[in-house]
């Protein structure tokens, strides 16, 4: 007999307190689930189930057996899923989370092509600057940049930013230019408040040297655009990532506070729950994001 189908039946009737439910459970009748487990107790050389008039109960070798063969067949089960999930063509609602800012000025530019190639699709694409609960509030995927603070998701790199301190010109005219990490201390800093490390900048000093600032106490907003935009105006020095400034940079807009400082990588990434295998609406999502970042190029964040 077919040593899956042995393990099903055993494993069904212990779910299932008897072998009449489990007949019915599986769409088979009763005498070929009892079969079934009598051969496997054969095979194995050992009674896996304690069996009386009123009540069916694993013996503890059935118990210690049940649990390892309950994995192998849920191992199975998800195997079948993935040839089946492999070969069908990617379809149905896929719902994202994204950073205002970036999705405003990274992400909702691309969608158009890519629900031109893949027309089955329909995307939701949740603008907040919080981090979303993916299973518990239904997300497909977020996407997250900096360390991941939950390693319970999976994660795929997409691509990097560098974080850099800058401020308008006219800042500087009315101010001065800091000329080391400490003389932030006597500046007007711009916070922004959905920062993982809180109040917060941590940056390297020439040397090396790992040092913190505190920045809370001037201005502090939830949004990248609305930082760069106090920035621009000439309110203080922010901390952001070249997504965000590189434009205003270009343009004169803002320069950079301390430029020998080195710049901070973090990396951007796809978020997804856990699992054996992707749907392929994520999956496909995913891999056309790193294609479309990956042709903007490196200077692009």
């Amino acid at each position: 007999m077919d040593r899956l189908t042995e393990m099903e039946a055993f494993a069904t009737v212990v779910d299932q307190g008897g072998f009449t439910d489990a007949a019915r459970k599986m769409g088979i009748s009763k005498s070929a689930v009892s079969k079934h487990v009598s051969s496997l107790e054969s095979r194995l050389g050992a009674r896996l189930l304690n069996r009386t008039t009123r009540r069916v109960s694993p013996t503890e070798i059935g118990l210690a057996y049940y649990d390892r063969a309950r994995r192998v067949l849920n191992d199975a089960g998800e195997a079948d899923a993935l040839v089946s999930s492999m070969q069908s063509a990617p379809s149905g609602l896929l719902r994202i989370s994204v950073a205002t800012d970036f999705g405003v000025n990274h992400m909702s530019p691309i969608l158009g092509d890519f629900l031109a190639d893949f027309p089955d699709i329909t995307v939701n694409m949740v603008l907040n600057n919080r981090y979303v609960e993916l299973i518990s509030e239904g997300f497909d995927l977020a996407i997250r940049i900096g360390e991941m603070e939950d390693s319970s998701l999976r994660a795929r790199k997409l691509t990097e930013t560098t974080k850099r301190l800058i401020a308008a010109p006219e800042y500087f005219e009315q101010y001065g230019r800091p000329e080391k990490i400490d003389d932030l201390n006597d500046h007007k800093l711009l916070h922004y408040s959905n920062q993982s490390a809180g109040n917060v900048w941590k940056l390297t000093a020439p040397s090396g040297e790992k040092r913190q600032v505190r920045t809370q106490g001037w201005l502090t907003v939830n949004d990248g655009q609305s930082l760069l935009n106090a920035c621009v105006s000439g309110l203080g020095i922010a901390y952001l990532p070249s997504f965000l400034y590189g434009e205003a940079l270009e343009q004169g807009l803002v320069q950079e506070a301390l430029p020998e400082l080195p710049a901070e990588k973090q990396g951007i990434y796809a978020v997804y729950p856990p699992g054996r295998y992707t749907q392929p609406k994520v999956r496909t999502f995913i891999d056309f994001l790193v294609e479309a970042f990956k042709e903007k190029g490196p200077e692009t964040w």
